[in-house]
């Protein structure tokens, strides 16, 4: 054969330039290998067994452990018993501690609803105990592991929070990634693999009493009707460890996905990915659930997961308008959330003082409005406000309960007695009444003002102007 018919031996194909992914354009793709995440393990951590137990950091984690209050533990010690324990058994704790002996006791199994009666989450509430030994350790490695997280992870971390990722997120949304992968992770914290947890751990930490102590605790046993069952996999939510552990193990998620060019924000298990076509996204989403799988034994929930738009999503209780430029919107999940809880807090008001439910009301609407107060659409705002005085009418008008009664309170609240008569007789329901004019005439705006009801649209504009 001719050298002009002779083909060159390994001649590479050209690369084409990828456009429209997430990956960032005009780089080739960076070969993936099987420890693709290794150079990002971070430095050694250089703390040791006898830090943790150190005077200061245990003062420090006593005082979190008691302010932060919570459940006893299977053993029914409470905080205010912990002093007391600790004076009496510290020293004995402290030796098993220093020596790797120390077992873990195990934790009680609670089961709580999740959010819209989608099943139920698991928590393990770890002893008293226990809480102030993990807050103890806690609080020595938080400063060694949390510089090297990456700068697209939020959730549970020092000077982060909910409403950066959502800043963060617009970003990507602005910059015309106006597609997002959004990843559910399957029972995330009850499917954590001990082995692959426990070695990403054994990269940095070089005391093996540390190691040991935190293997305990992801395996000590879960308590419920009195028998302590085991657990292979898994890191209960309840213990002040799990925040961070779960740091450590998806970190490695957030440097392959920054290594491949990604744009993407997480919050504990909730991790979009900002991608230009929904092309893109399905391709994206494919090769995240081959890399979770593969290297963190991690399943993709495939029902719960999707490509869509991001208005169309909800991502920490928000969702996004259409704009170019898009606008931070109350989720309707979220909406319809607030309202089963109030709806339940509703039925147990009626036949008591309206003034003392009102104020029963206060901490959940302020608690709320703060963390909705990014929303930069007002009117769910003004609408949840609206629903919440014609519920609390019509829970009046059901206590009034006949028309006689009924009649009489409409007048005393300065109908003419006519009117008041005829508005009591009318036949209607409770609810129909509560948005009548008659019931907005007895029972105005401005009495439900004075008996301490917040108004969402005010607190949320006075929060806006002191930002």
């Amino acid at each position: 054969m001719s050298d002009s018919r002779r083909r060159p031996k390994a001649e590479m194909p050209q690369q084409r330039p990828r456009v429209g992914g997430g990956t960032a354009e005009g780089q080739p793709p960076a070969r993936q290998t099987g420890t693709a995440c290794n150079d990002h393990a971070g430095p050694p951590v250089p703390v040791t067994m006898e830090e943790v137990l150190s005077r200061e950091n245990m003062l420090q984690a006593y005082h979190r452990v008691v302010s932060n209050r919570g459940a006893p533990g299977v053993d029914g010690v409470t905080v205010d018993d912990l002093a007391p324990l600790v004076r009496q058994r510290w020293e004995a704790i402290r030796e098993e501690l220093l020596s790797g002996t120390y077992v873990p006791s195990p934790v009680r199994k609670v089961e709580i609803p999740k959010p819209g009666g989608k099943g139920v989450r698991m928590l393990g509430i770890p002893t008293v105990l226990d809480r102030l030994i993990q807050q103890a350790l806690l609080q020595v490695l938080t400063p060694q592991f949390d510089p090297s997280f990456s700068d697209a992870s939020f959730g549970f971390r020092p000077g982060r929070s909910a409403h950066q990722a959502l800043d963060r997120a617009q970003e990507h949304i602005a910059a015309g990634h106006r597609w997002v992968v959004d990843l559910d992770l399957e029972k995330f914290f009850d499917r954590v693999n001990h082995d692959v947890l426990m070695a990403r751990l054994a990269r940095r930490i070089a005391d093996k009493r540390i190691l040991k102590l935190i293997r305990r605790y992801l395996q000590a046993g879960i308590m419920e009707g009195g028998v302590a069952s085991p657990r292979s996999e898994g890191t209960p939510q309840g213990g002040p460890l799990s925040p961070l552990l779960s740091n450590i193990l998806l970190d490695e998620l957030d440097q392959e996905l920054q290594r491949r060019g990604h744009r993407f924000v997480r919050y504990a298990d909730d991790c979009n990915i900002y991608v230009r076509s929904r092309i893109a996204g399905e391709r994206v989403l494919s090769s995240v659930e081959r890399f979770l799988q593969k290297r963190l034994r991690l399943v993709v929930n495939r029902e719960k997961s999707a490509v869509d738009r991001p208005w169309n999503r909800k991502f920490l209780g928000y969702t996004f308008t259409m704009h170019f430029q898009p606008k931070l919107k109350v989720a309707p999940e979220s909406v319809k959330r607030l309202k089963g809880r109030l709806r339940e807090a509703f039925r147990k008001g009626r036949g008591r003082n309206l003034g003392v439910v009102v104020e029963e009301l206060r901490p959940l609407l302020l608690g709320w409005v703060s963390y909705y107060r990014k929303s930069e659409v007002r009117n769910t705002f003004e609408q949840l406000d609206q629903w919440m005085r014609r519920k609390l009418r019509a829970m009046l008008w059901r206590q009034w309960k006949r028309p006689w009664p009924r009649a009489k309170a409409l007048f005393r609240r300065g109908l003419p007695w006519q009117r008041a008569w005829i508005s009591a007789t009318n036949g209607r329901g409770p609810w129909w009444n509560a948005g009548a004019s008659h019931m907005h005439q007895a029972v105005t705006n401005r009495e439900l003002r004075q008996l301490g009801l917040v108004s969402l649209l005010e607190r949320s504009q006075q929060l806006a102007r002191s930002n």
